[in-house]
């Protein structure tokens, strides 16, 4: 990240909040860093509603059930 920083765009996704990043890192201050450095500059966009992906798995779940 460090060489892509200010030079690069960089698209990361993720369907946890960010409140919940530092149960991942297991460390709240080490999760604040990471987010810190990361949003720094950035424009964060907020999806909301169901799946894309998951509707293709529950389509595909139903149609072999029929």
């Amino acid at each position: 990240m460090n060489k892509r920083y200010e030079k690069s765009n960089t698209i990361i996704t993720t369907n946890k909040d960010f409140s919940k990043w530092h149960k991942i890192f297991g460390d709240i201050t080490i999760a604040n860093a990471i987010l810190d450095r990361l949003l720094h500059h950035s424009t964060v966009e907020k999806i909301t509603g169901k799946s894309y992906r998951v509707k293709d798995k529950i389509f595909t779940s139903n149609s072999k059930n029929n």
